[in-house]
């Protein structure tokens, strides 16, 4: 059978304002690289590509640094055929600053307005370019979590969605566990409870690998 490998996004991305300021999210990436972590702990070859974080890479594990979704981007864009699946753990930040300005701005006393535009798309630019392996999304939710994670499961053509509830404290960004729920293209939902992210990723690892085959026989 086809050897499996993985290409996983993790940690947020940054949008620059000026030069000192920018827009992002709290991610830290402790999630993605759990799961870089576990899937290459069972043999299997892994590409992280990762926003700005303090986690040490894995061992074993490749990464590629990036700080824009337009890095990540390309850097998924030009990586992704060597590879049979692709994970998107990335916090990608949805939005840009329409005009950077060169240097720092100057506080005021008046408010200051930000015009911004969408960031890329990486999954519709990964499906642009043909993309036939298997691909798994992240949703973080404040409600309506199953709505929305069917939803995005459709829209961005994804194998397995896996949602969380960032409204609670003890999961999501920056916490140490999470609860997920995982949705796949057949129709099918598991709830995974609150445990430590790294115990968490190994479930998540045995559905996934489940999910594919592996666990039953496909070539490392």
């Amino acid at each position: 059978m086809k050897k499996k490998s993985f290409l996983i996004t993790a940690g947020p991305t940054r949008e620059f304002i000026d030069k000192v300021r920018f827009l992002s999210n709290p991610s830290t990436g402790k999630m993605g690289f759990s799961l870089a972590e576990e899937i290459r702990a069972r043999g299997y070859d892994v590409l992280l590509v990762k926003g700005v974080v303090t986690l040490p890479v894995p061992s074993g594990v490749k990464a590629v640094d990036v700080v824009s979704a337009e890095q990540m981007k390309d850097a998924v864009i030009t990586n992704i055929e060597k590879y049979s699946a692709l994970i998107m753990c990335a916090a990608v930040c949805d939005y840009q600053p329409v005009d950077y300005i060169s240097g720092k701005i100057k506080k005021s006393d008046s408010a200051l307005t930000i015009r911004c535009k969408r960031t890329p798309d990486i999954l519709a630019h990964v499906m642009k370019e043909g993309y036939k392996g298997f691909k798994i999304g992240f949703a973080a939710e404040c409600k309506n979590l199953a709505h929305y994670a069917k939803d995005k499961l459709q829209r961005k053509n994804l194998n397995i969605i896996i949602a969380n509830d960032i409204s609670k404290p003890d999961r999501g960004f920056a916490a140490d566990t999470n609860a997920v729920s995982i949705f796949t293209d057949k129709g099918n939902r598991v709830d995974l409870p609150l445990m430590p992210k790294r115990e968490l990723a190994s479930k998540i690892v045995d559905f996934i690998l489940d999910y594919i085959g592996c666990n039953s026989g496909c070539s490392q």
